[in-house]
């Protein structure tokens, strides 16, 4: 009996019922039923995970240690797209298999591994769909830029702001928070680590609501440009598509600055004399900002 492995992959949590887990299922239990020498070994199935990497993909990594183990001796997938995105994790995995006497059929595009053009054919159908999901990178990338470009706001929640759907709007309890850290920064002269430890003291939460507060988490908030009203998107960008990786943007890409974008918890002045504070802090001390 040949034990057979069936993958599947939904790549949004969009209910589709072209791709629903429960449709391709079905699928492979009807392509598995009309082979009697096949049996199941179990269906391996991912949801809402890239296809560009593998790294995060637990029921993929489990269908190919379960490989290594000779515990499958096919693979069933619909197609290469579903497979993998990436064309070097492709190839690596498939040829990897099959040294290990373990095919892989992508039944839609009829490619079989087992076969002497199976890789020549798997590579360039691996090489479209690359292609494709850098398509697609690129146009999910536009179009975020587009409506950050109109003010809607990228990122969660923050000590003082509600973001809910692209919009910010100050939460009180968080915002008194702020205009505390503000008003011992500017007004009593307090370093950070001892505005974080009187925080900790006062028992003020912070915006995932314990007492964790440090003086690093004092600086970002003190630096913050939202609280004085402006919205800068784009700090980080993934320069990569295919491993998803973000880094900070130190000019690769140009930032999106929105001036007076949302109503402010800190006026300008009083948060611009807060970064002039803070620069003479710098410029006195190399403490770090710890002793800041």
């Amino acid at each position: 009996m040949i034990r057979v492995a069936a993958y599947c992959r939904v790549s949004t949590d969009r209910e589709d019922q072209a791709n629903s887990f429960a449709n391709q299922q079905q699928y492979f239990l009807t392509w598995i039923s009309r082979n009697p020498d096949w049996v199941l070994q179990r269906i391996y199935a991912d949801e809402g995970i890239s296809g560009t990497s593998t790294k995060k993909r637990r029921q993929f990594n489990a269908m190919i240690a379960a490989a290594r183990a000779g515990e499958i001796d096919l693979i069933l997938t619909k197609e290469v797209s579903r497979f993998a995105r990436n064309t070097l994790d492709t190839l690596a995995y498939t040829r990897e298999l099959r040294r290990r006497g373990v095919g892989v059929l992508f039944l839609i595009d009829n490619i079989d591994t087992r076969q002497q053009d199976g890789e020549l054919r798997l590579t360039i159908m691996s090489s479209i769909a690359q292609e494709e999901s850098r398509k697609t990178s690129q146009r999910v990338k536009w179009g975020q830029t587009r409506r950050m470009e109109q003010g809607v706001v990228f990122g969660g929640s923050l000590l003082g702001y509600d973001v809910r759907n692209g919009q910010m709007r100050i939460n009180q309890a968080g915002a008194e928070t702020v205009r505390y850290i503000y008003e011992l920064c500017l007004s009593r002269h307090m370093s950070t680590a001892a505005i974080a430890r009187r925080l900790r003291e006062e028992g003020r939460p912070s915006s995932r609501g314990n007492l964790v507060w440090s003086a690093a988490t004092v600086w970002k908030i003190l630096k913050n440009e939202k609280y004085c009203g402006d919205l800068v998107q784009k700090k980080t960008y993934t320069p990569d598509y295919l491993t998803h990786e973000k880094k900070y943007n130190r000019g690769e890409e140009t930032l999106i600055v929105i001036r007076d974008h949302h109503t402010p918890i800190i006026d300008r002045e009083r948060w611009e004399a807060v970064q002039r504070e803070l620069a003479g802090r710098v410029r006195r001390s190399r403490a770090g900002p710890d002793g800041l």
